[in-house]
């Protein structure tokens, strides 16, 4: 199937009447706010809350709309596997993402994102994977270096948010993008700033309005840089191969679909592995005895501090891929996940409407205790190959599932492993005791004190 056979129109959809979802339990809170301000106050609390009151399947209002809420892993299987296609989430998205990151490939639906996934996969095959390992483990040592050299306090995100978008930069854009790198890392940091800010219109002073400053200063960089790549000037680094590839006909992606696709994949990368590496970092810190077994296990790589990671080595580091596993089970990098029904569908007896704002939630799914004992406590043998078997196939989700599975997953799990060889390797990582770092849960994971760490070189 070529692209000219898919229709580019996005699918229309209604919104229900209010009465057509009143027979599911629930409360809307407020009339216009809904429940919005207690979902941000304490989401975690809030929808555990709900789902004790209400059970699986449950109504709330909440960014000016009713929603309907389907919890655990038959709800994830539901959504997110969508085996009829019932489930859109470009109309998910859509208000969250849409102005700043439109057409992103987590925006495109069913055939058109089959075709722009498969065209976008050439980037994260085994060749430019390894090119990306190179740029990774040239970043992350030197960087680990420099808090070596700095022993003491540090605020953790603010510094993991500085390497993953550094690490982004040239992995993504290339070693040798120059001095813009400043200027478009300022960029990025705004835009993701603005997709989660309260105020959604660009009004003058607000950080939406920087957040659509940022993507035309993003976009004026691409559409520079397109031709160049294409000819002489392209490296290995992910922007060069998406201005390669091709889709099934052969035809290049348009400049446009490479914009739309840098700008989200970009976005992407930095914001949930920050999140992600802050909250592996902080588990290993309050967990002394994990943190001393990942250090044996990456001492016993026999690798010298300079030389380089190599696939077979992060092959090798089987406790910390689980730990990391763990951190992003009980700090999932994208806590809900919205769509939009395109059509009627039930769900544990109850029907639900075309046109209903539906959300599913991994953050709930991930602290059940029928399925997680002692959900709280971190626990990296949860994430053995036995104990992995026999779960609910859908009980773990950070990254999503079905075709919208994150494209990404393997590179996060190489920068994850990359990091921890090398930051094992020189640091170790400790809490001042009695701290309780404060987490806020939504939309993404992120301490709001950033994480108070004590390093010293081990």
């Amino acid at each position: 199937m070529s692209m000219q056979n898919v229709a580019t129109s996005e699918l229309g959809y209604t919104p229900p009447r209010r009465n057509e979802l009143t027979h599911i339990p629930g409360d809307e809170g407020w009339p216009i706010i809904g429940m919005t301000f207690k979902v941000l106050a304490d989401p975690k609390g809030h929808i555990e809350r709900n789902g004790a009151k209400y059970g699986p399947v449950y109504r709330t209002h909440i960014f000016g709309e009713t929603n309907v809420v389907l919890l655990g892993p038959e709800a994830n299987e539901l959504v997110l596997f969508d085996q009829h296609k019932l489930f859109s989430s470009t109309h998910g998205w859509n208000k969250v993402l849409g102005l700043l990151f439109p057409r992103g490939l987590m925006l495109l639906d069913f055939d058109e994102h089959r075709l722009h996934r498969k065209a976008l996969s050439v980037a994260f095959k085994s060749g430019p994977m390894k090119s990306y390992l190179a740029d990774l483990d040239r970043g992350i040592e030197g960087r680990v270096a420099q808090w070596k050299a700095r022993p003491g306090e540090m605020q953790l995100y603010p510094a993991m948010k500085q390497l993953t978008l550094d690490l982004a930069a040239a992995s993504f854009l290339g070693a040798n993008i120059g001095p813009e790198v400043d200027e478009i890392n300022r960029a990025f940091v705004d835009m993701v700033a603005a997709a989660v800010a309260p105020i959604r219109r660009p009004l003058p002073g607000t950080q939406m309005a920087r957040g659509v400053k940022g993507r035309k200063r993003i976009v004026a960089y691409f559409r520079e840089q397109i031709p160049l790549r294409r000819g002489n000037h392209g490296g290995d680094d992910l922007f060069s191969q998406l201005c390669r590839a091709t889709h099934e006909d052969g035809a290049l992606l348009s400049e446009q679909d490479i914009i739309d696709h840098m700008s989200f994949l970009m976005m992407a990368a930095h914001d949930t592995l920050t999140s992600s590496l802050t909250s592996f970092v902080g588990e290993l810190a309050a967990n002394p005895d994990w943190q001393e077994r990942l250090r044996a296990e990456v001492m016993a790589l026999g690798l010298a501090p300079d030389a380089p990671s190599s696939f077979d080595d992060l092959d090798k580091m089987k406790l910390t891929e689980m730990a990391f596993k763990e951190a992003l089970r009980i700090k999932p990098p994208v806590p809900s996940m919205p769509r939009r029904a395109m059509r009627d569908f039930s769900f544990k007896g109850y029907r639900i409407p075309a046109g209903t704002a539906v959300g599913v939630n991994p953050l709930y799914t991930h602290h059940m205790k029928e399925i997680w004992p002692e959900p709280d406590r971190f626990d990296p043998m949860r994430f053995t190959e036995e104990a992995q078997r026999n779960r609910h196939r859908f009980a773990f989700v950070p990254f999503g599932g079905g075709a919208h599975m994150c494209l990404g997953l393997h590179f996060a799990y190489m920068q994850a492993k990359c990091f921890a060889r090398h930051f094992l390797q020189n640091i170790e990582v400790s809490l001042e005791p009695g701290y309780k770092p404060d987490w806020q849960m939504w939309p993404i994971p992120k301490p709001r004190d950033g994480l108070r760490v004590r390093v010293r070189a081990v």
